[in-house]
């Protein structure tokens, strides 16, 4: 987060929202969050900060779990392959 400080209230308020979720199916997010891009089954986009930022998740609705897998700009999203992206420890500082 400290690379983005103006993201980070939004972010926040999103963390917030997401746990105390119940979302049952990607239908049900879609229902609260319906700017959210609906990519897979499990993968969704979620737009952060008016839509200057972008946030992957990939979600297990059947075990209440949501996996950060990417965050950045807008400019970023737009170079990366949102279906094969993944969260890679050895990629972070």
């Amino acid at each position: 987060m400290a690379e983005y400080p103006v993201a980070q209230q939004s972010i926040l308020s999103w963390y917030e929202e997401a746990e105390g979720a119940n979302w049952g199916s990607p239908q049900e997010l879609k229902f609260q969050y319906r700017h959210a891009s609906i990519i897979s089954d499990k993968r969704v986009v979620f737009n952060i900060h008016g839509n200057l930022f972008r946030l992957v998740v990939d979600i297990e609705y059947r075990l209440k779990i949501v996996f950060i897998v990417w965050f950045g700009s807008h400019k970023q999203y737009d170079k990366i392959d949102v279906k094969r992206i993944s969260y890679d420890k050895a990629n972070k500082k």
